[in-house]
């Protein structure tokens, strides 16, 4: 598509979408400013992945919220770190225990001397944050024992402690923000239960 038809296409987006667009995004390709007019002037799709808070702090959509949490690292806390994720090959499977952990990533920054922990979960902060200090507690101390001033997941000053290092996103989007980590696994389980039902019938 060429660029006057790009414009031409702009121009028939509904005037308030297209002014907004027109007075924020005054740098921008053509192209990208017809992407964005686009998903604003989708109501529904704006509605479906609409941004709210996920409680004490971060973003929700629909079902799912975000965390991500920056600490600087004790001295030898990164090599300690790395050691374990070798010994386990990077994959932090028992973390599934909590139930509502759709992921979770841990990265070094600025040579080893803080800690990125991002996670995508279900529902609000306060509850995910009393499943981690329920259901896996002992991996909880062990990871983050390596962060200054950790005060350990069953203080009552932990809750207070994340806060102070999470920092909210500035946006976000899940692709499926209604579908929780019960409901993908109902919807894994009810296909293969189809699948091994139609490979029985050939």
């Amino acid at each position: 598509m060429n660029e006057d038809e790009l414009r031409s296409r702009f121009q028939r987006l509904p005037t308030a979408v297209r002014t907004r667009v027109e007075e924020t995004l005054t740098d921008a390709k053509i192209a990208l400013k017809l992407r964005i007019g686009q998903a604003l002037a989708d109501k529904s799709e704006v509605a479906e992945h609409a941004v709210s808070t996920a409680g004490r702090v971060g973003a929700q959509s629909g079902e799912i919220s975000e965390l991500t949490f920056i600490a600087p690292l004790k001295p030898g806390g990164a090599q300690r770190l790395r050691k374990f994720f070798e010994l386990i090959d990077g994959n932090l499977v028992g973390a599934g225990q909590v139930g509502t952990l759709h992921n979770m990533r841990f990265v070094f920054l600025d040579d080893d001397t803080k800690l990125l922990f991002a996670t995508a979960y279900d529902g609000e902060w306060d509850p995910y944050i009393d499943d981690f200090a329920t259901k896996i507690p002992d991996m909880m101390d062990y990871l983050f024992d390596n962060v200054e001033g950790w005060p350990g997941i069953a203080s009552p000053q932990v809750k207070d402690f994340i806060v102070q290092h999470q920092i909210p996103a500035s946006a976000w989007f899940a692709a499926h923000p209604h579908v929780t980590v019960s409901e993908a696994t109902r919807l894994k389980r009810q296909d293969a239960a189809v699948q091994s039902f139609l490979n029985a019938l050939n």
